[in-house]
């Protein structure tokens, strides 16, 4: 399965997420959305990603961007990272994969040797007509969010 690439339609969902209820790709029309995928909630690096998109969430705002986060993990678990480290982000929960499979970041991955399936770090931008402008394949997480924020700033303008 390969990642979702520039200029096709972003598949659209409807998931759990942090504070009750759900958010969906369709609901955003009209903004531009940052979808970034992590693989685990509480994560040196998932953590270091979402307090990043935290710190710059006026930004993002004032160029009618949104940020979503999506991991395999429930939003009641999402309430607790939330909660422990104040992220302003809204967390999806695809606890059942089919999203992650959808944009091609649920992958084979090795670590030491041992091969497992999991979420390879990927922000996908999709323009306020559901269409993926930038895709960021396996995100190095120092300096991301700049880069990302960036590219929203010039996209908007």
């Amino acid at each position: 399965m390969t990642v979702i690439s520039t200029g096709a339609k972003a598949p659209d969902f409807t998931l759990p997420r942090d504070g009750g209820g759900t958010v969906s790709l369709a609901e955003q029309a009209g903004r531009h959305v940052v979808l970034f995928f992590y693989p685990k909630d509480d994560t040196s690096g998932c953590t270091a990603e979402s307090i990043a998109f935290t710190a710059n969430i006026k930004a993002f705002e004032a160029a009618n961007a949104v940020v979503i986060g999506m991991s395999p993990d429930s939003a009641k678990k999402h309430d607790k990272f939330v909660a422990k480290h104040d992220l302003a982000v809204i967390l999806a929960a695809d606890e059942e994969k089919t999203t992650l499979e959808a944009y091609g970041v649920w992958t084979e991955k090795s670590m030491y040797g041992k091969k497992y399936m999991g979420v390879e770090r990927t922000t996908v931008l999709i323009g306020p007509d559901g269409i993926v402008t930038r895709v960021w394949e396996k995100v190095k997480v120092p300096g991301h969010v700049d880069e990302v924020l960036a590219a929203v700033q010039a996209a908007a303008a």
